[in-house]
């Protein structure tokens, strides 16, 4: 029926919905309640001093198995004196965005230090690496076109595609097939532009590579563009440590990296073709309109970057002890997955109390690791990580408190 004029000013008989009253009863709020009642809340927990192979938690020391600080470079004395140099030199932050008065020589120097490092011809730094998925995606993906992501992929690839006017598409994890398939069917629509394929170079929950040469060979036949977002490989693998990239010898179209993992600050970059990074630069919105990263976060990312890529030790460490890891724990007999050339080393369990359960008990045997439920994952799982820094005596001390846990002795 139409409505008329008169009609559609007569008030509602329902008055609107307090926009508060999801936050009473959504079911993520009571299962964290309950979880924080129980003792048994893995989130938002206070860490006291800095994070290195071992941390103190409630005055207690312990291991660190739930870091990303692969290289073990946020205690470097080098990256230290970088960020205080930087302060002292810039102060303390810039007060505006990229494209007003927040460019130093400092971002333009590591730019290109960045686009070096990944061989590409551009690179653009972005005060947090997930706002350069955000902005990158969202601005390079029209309306007729499509983000075509791994379902395992990160979140800001996602909200990059939600964020912007494009379609998004999701193929199975790790499934060239599936990618074809997914390829296939948005470009034989007859109003369909173009498709940016979006992966991970190692995915950050279970740490396994994704088939790049595979898909990359898929993009070319349908003649998608590919981003590589290699967040959790630059540093850990790689001549140099330039990521999976490197690794495998593809040239996909646009290269993600983070300064939160390897480079031990808080940063992201995106590197491609300069046509590109030149677009963004007027039209991304989370590079517009966000204050510019601070000086002291850029210049401990840049020194960072500069030890990784000349260190080449620290890439052959944390991946042995990731090995050692990994091997411990599944002697023990734990769930951990396919050996994969990461820093990540997943442990599954069948629940999510579960989950909760095994993090409170390690942490009550010296061990911090981190637990990871629905929907962030598909399946539980303690998502463990190692670091250039631990020890073998550090990862010794770990799996005996995995052993206690799984003896059930005290």
């Amino acid at each position: 029926m139409t409505l008329t004029p008169d009609t559609e000013q007569v008030p509602s008989a329902t008055p609107p919905r307090d926009v508060f009253a999801k936050v009473v009863d959504d079911e993520r709020v009571v299962q964290f309640r309950t979880a924080e009642t129980l003792g048994m809340l893995p989130f938002y927990r206070e860490l006291e001093g800095e994070i290195g192979p071992r941390v103190t938690f409630a005055g207690r020391q312990m291991v660190m198995l739930g870091s990303n600080n692969y290289l073990g470079l946020t205690t470097d004395p080098r990256v230290r004196a970088a960020a205080v140099a930087a302060v002292e030199r810039y102060g303390t932050g810039v007060t505006g965005s990229r494209l007003m008065n927040g460019t130093l020589d400092l971002h333009r120097a590591f730019e290109e230090e960045l686009a070096d490092w990944v061989a590409m011809e551009s690179a653009l730094v972005f005060t947090t690496g997930y706002a350069a998925n955000l902005g990158l995606i969202s601005s390079v993906v029209g309306p007729a076109d499509a983000l075509v992501v791994d379902a395992a992929g990160h979140a800001s690839m996602v909200d990059g595609a939600r964020f912007g006017e494009g379609a998004l598409r999701a193929f199975r994890h790790n499934r060239p097939n599936s990618l074809r398939r997914t390829l296939k069917a948005w470009l034989d629509q007859p109003e369909a532009g173009g498709a940016l394929v979006a992966v991970d170079g190692i995915y950050s929950m279970e740490g396994d590579w994704a088939p790049l040469e595979e898909i990359a060979g898929l993009s070319r036949e349908f003649g998608a563009r590919l981003l590589v977002d290699e967040a959790h490989a630059l540093g850990v693998v790689g001549p140099h440590g330039a990521g999976t990239v490197a690794a495998t010898g593809i040239s996909p179209d646009l290269v993600m990296g983070t300064f939160s993992k390897s480079l031990a600050s808080c940063g992201g970059f995106i590197a491609g073709p300069r046509s590109v990074i030149d677009y963004l630069k007027v039209t991304c919105r989370p590079l517009l309109f966000t204050a510019s990263g601070v000086p002291a976060a850029v210049a401990a990312a840049r020194e960072a970057a500069k030890i990784a890529r000349q260190e080449d030790w620290r890439r052959e460490v944390v991946l042995a002890r990731a090995s050692q890891l990994r091997q411990g724990l599944a002697d023990l007999g734990y769930s951990v997955g396919d050996s994969v050339a990461s820093a990540i080393v997943p442990i599954h369990v069948d629940d999510i109390w579960q989950a909760g359960e095994l993090w409170k008990k390690l942490l009550e045997r010296g061990v911090y690791t981190n637990c990871a439920v629905p929907p962030a994952v598909t399946r539980p799982l303690l998502r463990t990580s190692v670091m250039a820094t631990h020890s073998e005596a550090d990862i010794d001390a770990a799996l005996s408190g995995f052993e206690a846990v799984r003896s059930g002795s005290a």
